[in-house]
């Protein structure tokens, strides 16, 4: 039997990592945040003091050395033997993602990982989350959903992450304005189902995501 994919998109804030991890714990199957890889390589690049416009033109394999668990109840993320699960979601990589992931060759270094990554999955499926996964990254996927919510309602998930963040709504807003230069996050393509949680909590969130994927 074949290899369950689920190719989950949407905006910051609109739950679908949570949501998507608590489905696969539910379902059996493996999770993978796509959006951690793109992190831990602003992280790296950061850290090595390598101009973020850049990333693109640099030898990603050498520099890139890039591993993360697909288990959603022992998540982690490492470069090398260095593990930034937590580095990566400093202010200061939320705040230079965008350049990174905006680069053409490292959207084509991180879509053959990814890809890599979901087929070696040793679980019956695997739920895969992150920007433009449904159209670009897995289009041939099982099941594709645009999860989404109101601005208002992300925003309000999105500091639970982010507590104390006074800058949040203009971070928030700023985030979406630059990945919707790469990819169409808030409108389905054809095949693609919206998810709307502005009006669902957590865990009817989780429950309408596992009856889509059954269904």
């Amino acid at each position: 039997m074949s290899k369950t994919i689920v190719a989950v998109d949407g905006p910051a804030g609109s739950g679908k990592s949570s949501v998507s991890k608590q489905a696969a714990r539910q379902l059996g199957f493996g999770y993978l945040d796509t959006g951690a890889g793109y992190r831990a390589l602003t992280k790296t690049a950061l850290d090595a003091g390598i101009d973020l416009a850049t990333v693109g033109e640099q030898d990603l394999v050498v520099l890139f050395d890039y591993s993360i668990s697909t288990e959603p109840d022992n998540y982690w993320v490492k470069v090398g033997d260095k593990d930034l699960t937590d580095a990566i979601r400093s202010q200061e990589v939320e705040l230079n993602v965008s350049k990174v992931a905006a680069q053409p060759k490292v959207r084509s270094f991180m879509r053959q990982i990814t890809r890599s990554l979901a087929a070696n999955c040793p679980n019956e499926g695997i739920i895969v989350e992150g920007r433009d996964i449904t159209t670009v990254v897995m289009p041939d996927a099982k099941v594709r959903v645009l999860l989404t919510a109101s601005e208002e309602v992300r925003l309000g998930r999105r500091s639970l992450d982010l507590p104390g963040n006074g800058s949040l709504e203009a971070q928030l807003s700023d985030r979406d304005k630059k990945d919707s230069k790469v990819v169409d996050f808030l409108n389905p393509a054809p095949g693609v189902t919206l998810l709307d949680t502005t009006e669902l909590d957590f865990e009817q969130s989780v429950t309408a995501l596992v009856d889509l994927i059954n269904h």
